[in-house]
């Protein structure tokens, strides 16, 4: 589904490793990237979690078509200050995977934006956004553990 949204797995993990900081279990850049990785793969089984990443995708399309309710296509292609269910989704979609640690990583990564996050349209880049704060609390928590 992210490949078909022209996302890899690598787009994702290089985006995360951006805004990496050294952390136990994690201090090294190779030790996180083996850690995300992990995680990532545990939150994409979740059938729940990629019906919301499909949500994003459709939102995304049908924005780019023009066809959703109550926005003209130019407002889709502007940053709207209006539109807050982006957002929403993102937030969703971290506090799922990495509860409310997960909702503070979503807000660090959705303001710098970094790698694919800064190509993405108004829905994918939060619901990537979302997706990586999700994946990289966890990380980050379970990386003490292990």
């Amino acid at each position: 589904m992210l490949f078909e949204a022209g996302i890899s797995i690598d787009d994702v993990v290089d985006a995360a490793l951006e805004l990496y900081v050294p952390h136990p279990g994690v201090e090294t850049r190779e030790r996180a990237e083996e850690a995300f990785r992990r995680e990532l793969e545990i939150a994409l089984s979740d059938p729940n979690l990629a019906l919301l990443i499909y949500a994003g995708t459709l939102l995304e399309e049908e924005g780019k078509k023009g066809r959703l309710p109550n926005m003209k296509t130019s407002d889709y292609e502007r940053d709207l200050t209006y539109l807050i269910a982006d957002e929403v989704m993102g937030m969703t979609i971290a506090k799922y995977i990495g509860g409310y640690k997960g909702t503070f990583d979503y807000v660090r990564y959705d303001k710098a934006k970094p790698g694919i996050l800064g190509a993405l349209g108004p829905f994918m880049d939060d619901v990537i956004a979302g997706l990586i704060g999700g994946v990289s609390a966890n990380m980050y928590t379970r990386a003490v553990f292990d």
